[in-house]
């Protein structure tokens, strides 16, 4: 959806980047895709003509894609609020690197932080789970979003973003929640991201409308309609990610099978959680080396660039004690 530049004196400006997930993919309205963003815009402000949207989030979008086209996109928008989700499609490449998801993620929130934007982010379910991958398969993508998670909640903490939980929520595990491929939300799901963001947003004053409803408009997919998706979309994403992902995957899955026989799986867990530490704690380390380029702070940051509820948190990371969460 996009809009205006223009828009009355004390209009909230809100801007969506990430994803197919934010484009608003399992909830189809005429003419296109609706979504979370665009429900949770609607409760914002007390009167449609009170909120200007943009939703700049395309399917298929990587972190690169979100920090450079989207952010610039964004910035040029002059949001007052900024959603940024994205993370879930690193994580189905062949090319995941943890070390480039933060600090693409670290740069996006630093750049829409310094123009004094309130952030919007959100951690993610289990897509391997999601699809009922078997578990050679699901356990990798499932260490890989929890990684990303993991980073999302540091750099939430860092930039006093409002952060949802939603990889935790109960209807992350209510199938109805979810479309016929069951990587993106149905209508219901994204009227819960919605309702559960509205209700984040309205405990620190920044929605005053009426939040989203949680009813969906129409009925939840059926069978067949699930199974008309595999045969005319499903079979070509599924193509795709084996040129790309597959090899990497069993890749990962041989090395999975290797350690469950050898009953040392903890170790893989412990590499990935090592992996998610040392990447946000880079970050600080750039900090230290190169203050000249790390983007304008907010008000309230000490010298490190760090607000001071967030410096305790890089403590614990520098040290290796925080426990990966979902």
């Amino acid at each position: 959806m996009k809009a205006s530049q223009e828009a009355p004196e004390g209009a909230v400006r809100f801007v969506a980047l990430g994803d197919s997930l934010t484009e608003g993919l399992g909830d189809p309205v005429p003419g296109g895709w609706r979504g979370w963003a665009a429900l949770l815009a609607d409760g914002m402000a007390e009167a449609p003509d009170r909120i200007r949207f943009l939703n700049c989030a395309r399917s298929g979008a990587l972190t690169v894609d979100v920090g450079t086209s989207q952010l610039a996109e964004a910035r040029a928008f002059r949001p007052d609020v900024a959603a940024v989700v994205a993370g879930a499609n690193d994580t189905l490449r062949g090319s995941f690197d943890i070390d480039v998801v933060t600090a693409r993620l670290d740069a996006t929130l630093g750049g829409l932080s310094a123009d004094g934007v309130t952030l919007l982010t959100a951690c993610l379910p289990d897509p391997g789970q999601m699809l009922g991958l078997p578990w050679p398969l699901a356990r990798p993508l499932g260490r890989r979003m929890r990684a990303v998670n993991h980073v999302v909640h540091v750099l939430s903490e860092r930039y006093e973003a409002v952060h949802l939980h939603a990889a935790d929520h109960p209807w992350a595990a209510d199938r109805a929640s979810w479309s016929v491929d069951r990587l993106h939300p149905s209508e219901v799901g994204h009227r819960l991201l919605a309702y559960e963001f509205h209700a984040l947003l309205a405990a620190r004053g920044l929605a005053v409308g009426e939040p989203p409803r949680t009813t969906p408009d129409g009925p939840p997919p059926s069978r067949a309609a699930s199974a008309w998706w595999m045969a005319t979309r499903g079979t070509g994403w599924v193509v795709d990610r084996c040129s790309d992902l597959l090899p990497d995957l069993l890749r990962l899955a041989a090395a999975e099978c290797r350690h469950r026989a050898a009953g040392s799986c903890a170790a893989l867990e412990e590499t990935a959680h090592r992996s998610a530490v040392a990447a946000v704690a880079a970050l600080s380390q750039a900090r230290h080396q190169f203050p000249a380029a790390a983007p304008s702070l907010p008000s309230g940051t000490n010298r490190t660039g760090i607000p001071g509820a967030a410096c305790a948190a890089e403590a614990r990371l520098a040290s290796g004690t925080t426990p990966m969460t979902g």
